[in-house]
């Protein structure tokens, strides 16, 4: 069985936890989720989503 998680909410559940533990600081996680929102806006969003396919796409064929 295949269970799909958009990378959004793992995030989300990172930076919650993150905060929750106290790791990084409210101003921290504010400014992280900013400059991914302006990134998404840049000509490096098509870069970063081809990455972040790529890694996803080979996780499943690590193995041990």
């Amino acid at each position: 069985m295949t269970l799909t998680i958009p990378l959004v909410l793992l995030l989300a559940v990172v930076v919650v936890l993150l905060l929750r533990f106290r790791a990084v600081g409210a101003g921290a996680a504010v400014a992280v989720a900013l400059f991914g929102f302006y990134l998404a806006h840049t000509d490096a969003a098509d870069t970063v989503n081809e990455l972040v396919t790529a890694v996803t796409d080979a996780l499943p064929g690590i193995t041990r």
